[in-house]
């Protein structure tokens, strides 16, 4: 039932629901619900699903407000810190229990590292990527002789480098995956950089052993070139030959592994609040907001109410890396947990939330939120079309954070002097009729990797005219967006030079024509072509050529050396002794 007039009621509204459980939540009527849909020009069915901010703006013209539950924390807890914890827990001796060591498996693209990684799992993974590409990081454990490792994956296309960084962050012992048939390539040496600046333990995988082109001493060559001495060579740093296609070479390198875990020898307090660095998140629409996370200290239990970043909420499952329920999660162990109030930032770091977070915050949170949408849409409104720089509108919405991330990566490598790309948004999660409504008032694109759009945002944006575009391929969105983009820059005129004639008579003057006669001392003479008219050193006027006659025949082109007769079509009066210049002008679309 609607609040009596002059009474407001706070409600708590999730970021997606569906018609008929939103009219719940309010207490009124479904057919009311429609009716103010309607008014807001969004058809939206009984069943079907509409965002948190379409969903508030029609809670307040009902007579509500809403809330959400965000929250804040005092001390922000960094990577950096989070890291120098983890070493100094290591460094403490046998004082704190052993943890499973963290291994992040690096190399070029198409080096095998995620078919090795298969190998070591025995199961089926390397072609489950849309275009064969990693493009998300994974993480997985194996058991080797009782001991756990926990597998973080990496993309290895030079777009992801944040991702791989990321990876080497997190890790106590990198996999440098090198094929044998092709060396150390660009992007092997970024990751060895990133490798020798954060100090981290390195096996390096000689991989693809097994191909006739495969080059083993010319690889350890180029490794030495850059920095990395394998042990056979007198350095420090171990190497296995392995073949990740043929399973050969997997157990020596997991022994290897725990070698160098048990030199390392990894620790953990478990008994300490939990810890934990955010790898994913994306938004479920079943089950909401969804973090994947490592464990890097400490454990986390079903029931807790914890903070990542700027988002809060309290864990309501936790399933490990095969999907499997458990009620915690300690040191170095991969986890998804359900349960926060939003989509996590990448590379943000859980922990247990500090109990004085009030409820007020979290309104205040979630107001300051929305304020800035509805700045960024008058800012964008406000911007629009000043100055002579053309701008490409876009808002991009992503299945999760690590794909955003990547995208905005690639896209940041465009530069152009007259074309920019502006962000109106960027989002996890399917596109809704909010994204449509900000695109339609911002006049810009929608842009979506491994996402859908909503039933109610697809009718909007039909009725609108709003651009909905939706990839599986990261490189595909990209290719389209750059295309677009160069579609706004004025397009770059070619021109082809065909020949020259020397004029030698002058048979006919018109207003606006002449028939001239002479002999092409270069090239040839084309029907068709526009002409610039020489005299001295000075182009003195232009036109096109009409008729085009060899002998009084009408002809389609002369060579050179012969003579010929042709309609000059122009004002320009041209004089025995000027010569003709014979090209065609074409517009040529431009690229970035």
């Amino acid at each position: 039932m609607q609040q009596p007039e002059g009474t407001t009621k706070a409600v708590k509204i999730p970021s997606s629901v569906t018609v008929k459980r939103f009219a719940e939540i309010l207490g009124v009527p479904v057919a009311r619900v429609i009716t103010e849909l309607m008014r807001n020009k969004i058809l939206a069915t009984i069943n079907e699903e509409i965002d948190f901010e379409t969903a508030a703006i029609i809670a307040q013209d009902l007579g509500f407000v809403t809330e959400e539950d965000l929250g804040e924390q005092g001390d922000a807890m960094t990577l950096e810190k989070l890291v120098e914890i983890c070493k100094k827990e290591s460094e403490s001796g046998d004082k704190l229990p052993e943890r499973p060591a963290v291994v992040t498996i690096l190399g070029h693209v198409d080096h095998g590292k995620t078919t090795l990684l298969d190998a070591i799992r025995k199961t089926s993974v390397a072609a489950g990527e849309a275009g064969g590409i990693t493009q998300h990081i994974r993480a997985y454990q194996v058991k080797k002789k009782g001991k756990t490792i926990t597998f973080v994956d990496t993309p290895g296309h030079e777009a992801f480098s944040a991702m791989r960084e990321r990876g080497v962050s997190i890790a106590d012992i990198a996999i440098l995956v090198v094929a044998a048939d092709d060396g150390v390539r660009p992007q092997t040496k970024e990751v060895i950089e990133y490798l020798k600046e954060k100090k981290i333990p390195t096996i390096v995988a000689v991989n693809k052993v097994d191909k006739p082109e495969a080059n083993v001493p010319r690889v350890k060559q180029e490794l030495s070139d850059n920095g990395i001495l394998i042990e056979e060579w007198g350095g420090q740093t171990m190497s296995v030959e392995v073949s990740a296609k043929q399973n050969k070479g997997i157990d020596d390198l997991l022994e290897r592994v725990m070698l160098l875990s048990e030199v390392e020898n990894f620790r953990a307090d478990t008994k300490r609040d939990g810890l934990a660095v955010v790898l994913e998140s994306h938004l479920d629409p079943q089950k909401g907001p969804i973090a994947t996370v490592l464990v890097k200290t400490g454990t986390l239990k079903v029931g807790q109410d914890i903070v990542a970043g700027s988002v809060f909420g309290r864990i309501k499952k936790i399933e490990d890396y095969a999907g499997k329920n458990v009620p915690m999660a300690g040191p170095s162990v991969p986890v998804s947990i359900l349960g926060l109030g939003g989509v996590a930032n990448v590379n943000d770091i859980v922990q247990i939330a500090d109990r004085n977070i009030t409820r007020a915050k979290a309104r205040e949170g979630a107001q300051s939120g929305m304020q800035r949408r509805k700045e960024m849409i008058k800012s964008n409104s406000e911007t629009s079309g000043e100055g002579e720089l053309k701008k490409f509108r876009l808002i991009v919405k992503t299945d999760v954070q690590g794909s955003l991330e990547a995208i905005e990566q690639i896209l940041g490598t465009i530069k152009s002097d007259e074309v920019v790309l502006e962000y109106v948004a960027t989002g996890i999660g399917n596109i809704t009729e909010s994204d449509v409504k900000l695109a339609e008032s911002a006049s810009a694109k929608i842009f979506g990797f491994n996402v859908v759009a909503t039933p109610v945002a697809k009718r909007l944006s039909e009725g609108s005219e709003t651009e909905i575009k939706v990839y599986s391929i990261i490189y595909e969105l990209v290719a389209k967006i750059k295309e677009e983009m160069a579609a706004l820059l004025p397009p770059e005129l070619v021109r082809t030079d065909f020949g020259r004639l020397a004029v030698l008579a002058i048979f006919k003057t018109g207003k606006r024509d002449m028939i001239v006669g002479g002999r092409v001392s270069e090239g040839k003479v084309m029907r068709g072509s526009l002409i610039e008219v020489k005299r001295e050193d000075e182009i003195i006027g232009k036109g096109r050529l009409g008729n085009l006659q060899q002998n009084k025949e009408n002809a389609d082109e002369v060579g050179q050396g012969n003579e010929c007769g042709l309609t000059f079509d122009g004002e320009t009066k041209i004089k025995i002794g000027d010569t003709l210049l014979f090209y065609k002008e074409e517009e040529k679309r431009r690229a970035l």
